[in-house]
């Protein structure tokens, strides 16, 4: 299993350095940086107190879809209320619920925002789902660099033995099981600029691995109808 932690256009150094940190001590080094300030500056590296290595290594795209390029499941992280995805799952139910979809997912990212507004309606839609962290308070929220360290203790949790394969070629995972649905919904002319196109494919995301591999079945079974 792989888990990337990928920050969209931070602007703090500090922030970055200290995200860099938060990863390593809970046992992760996949950091992708998506338009970053200047992630190698001296404050940078000063937050980050011996996790230079992360930083130096930390892989630098334009947008978040080019740094999904190779990611099956993503998690946009949200302090706000949003309509693009209806249902936000607690940041402490994410072990549990990556667990259920067994060998289907390979590669996973948590998706953080700007310091100030977040990430946008369109980033948040190229995520599979929307996850928080249940506040008791709603001032002062958490900031970037410690909504990171949050949820690499979170997921630290994570048994490999429990959890997915490193099978990116996996021809009964998820992702492709949303790419046959998607091909059938823009066969049906329910293509993503309808609104049930995205309900449909959030509720997808629910599914365990049982239900994934079972669809599987039924999907290719109406590609084939639908080609005919």
């Amino acid at each position: 299993m792989n888990i990337s932690f990928i920050l969209v256009e931070p602007a703090v150094p500090e922030n970055i350095g200290a995200a860099a940190r938060a990863i390593k001590t809970m046992g992760f080094s996949d950091f992708r940086l998506v338009n970053p300030c200047d992630y190698l500056s001296v404050d940078a590296r000063k937050l980050a107190h011996g996790s230079n290595d992360i930083l130096e290594n930390a892989q630098v795209f334009n947008n978040l879809e080019e740094a999904l390029y190779d990611i099956d499941f993503a998690f946009a992280t949200s302090a706000r209320d949003r309509w693009v995805k209806l249902d936000i799952i607690d940041s402490h139910h994410l072990p549990q619920f990556i667990k259920d979809k067994g060998d289907t997912i390979s590669n996973i990212a948590i998706v953080f925002g700007r310091e100030e507004s977040g990430l946008t309606n369109q980033e948040i839609n190229l995520c599979q789902r929307v996850t928080t962290v249940p506040l008791k308070t709603k001032y002062p929220s958490l900031n970037l660099a410690q909504s990171v360290m949050v949820y690499a203790y979170i997921l630290s949790g994570l048994n490999e033995s429990e959890t997915i394969s490193t099978n990116s070629t996996n021809e009964q995972s998820f992702k492709a099981l949303a790419n046959k649905v998607n091909k059938i919904m823009n066969e049906i002319e329910l293509g993503a600029n309808t609104l049930i196109h995205g309900r449909v494919m959030e509720r997808l995301s629910e599914l365990s691995e049982k239900d994934i591999k079972l669809l599987h079945s039924v999907t290719a079974e109406l590609i084939k109808k639908l080609s005919k």
